[in-house]
């Protein structure tokens, strides 16, 4: 009932070619160490399934995405991920655009096993227009159409937590859960990176234990690397880098993600931590304030 692994270890289960899902929302509880790790591997062709940040610009800019399938991509204070932005803008990557619920209703689909949900969500937009994999069938039951929105199935799911156990028990302590959940249960393997590992009886408590939002059988590999969701904010241990991620966007700015890459991105997740100031400075970025 092990399932520690370290950060390589666990991102070798990730073939090119794969679809990949990636939890958090944006510069919020991404896995940015997984992504790191991925990032530093030679897998590519992949299609990622995300709302999105820093995970999928860094992903695209290292050319390792054949396609996005999206709600959004955004560093909220810079409203349009800049990597993603380039790579959409040149045509370099396909897309699927599609509205938030639809992509949740995907992972809710492919979560129960089934091809699809029927949803209004859609209809008379160019969503329709422009995902020609996205069908509109007639109700078995009236007149009415609907947008069949089909299971987004994943062969791997990147997740931060705030805490795990070895066995796969992952509590999520933020505000919103976002859709970690749905990613973990879409998937056919999970992988969860985690601020703070602690024993199973952690959980025992009743009040610990409602934050553990899927079952231990999802989750199939566990990394302890505190600090692994920076840039992007874990909530309440920190918050997102502004600084960072405006040195990352001028990096894209100047096409030199490659040098970013190298000097920040690094050899290895330490490397990483080091180069951008360390564990401390990590854990105390300021929680923003909406």
């Amino acid at each position: 009932m092990n399932k520690l692994h370290s950060p390589r270890s666990a991102v070798a289960a990730i073939k090119s070619g794969m679809t990949i899902g990636i939890g958090g929302w944006g510069p919020r509880r991404k896995p940015m160490a997984l992504v790191r790790e991925l990032l530093r591997s030679d897998v590519t062709d992949l299609t990622v399934v995300s709302y999105g940040g820093a995970d999928v610009g860094q992903l695209c800019a290292a050319g390792k995405v054949k396609k996005v399938i999206f709600a959004f991509v955004s560093l909220d204070f810079i409203p349009l991920e800049p990597a993603f932005r380039k790579a959409r803008e040149s045509g370099a990557i396909e897309v699927m655009e599609i509205d938030e619920g639809m992509m949740l209703l995907g992972l809710r689909a492919a979560a129960w096993r089934i091809p699809f949900i029927p949803t209004s969500v859609g209809l008379g937009t160019d969503v329709i227009v422009n995902a020609p994999d996205i069908k509109v069938i007639d109700s078995p039951y009236d007149d009415r159409e609907w947008v069949a929105m089909p299971a987004l199935k994943l062969d791997v799911a990147l997740i931060h937590a705030n805490r795990a156990d070895a066995r796969g028990n992952c509590q999520i302590n933020s505000p919103d859960l976002y859709m970690d959940d749905w990613f973990a249960r879409a998937a056919a393997h999970t992988i969860v990176s985690c601020e703070e590992l602690v024993e199973t009886e952690f959980f025992h408590s009743g009040e610990q234990a409602r934050s553990v939002h899927w079952e231990r059988a999802q989750t199939n590999a566990v990394v302890h690397i505190p600090g692994g969701a920076h840039p992007s904010s874990c909530d309440p241990q920190y918050g997102f880098d502004v600084a960072a991620f405006k040195a990352y966007a001028a990096a894209i700015a100047e096409d030199d993600f490659a040098g970013y890459r190298d000097s920040v991105i690094a050899a290895d997740e330490a490397a990483y931590q080091r180069a951008v100031g360390g564990l401390e400075s990590i854990q105390a970025l300021a929680l923003p304030v909406y």
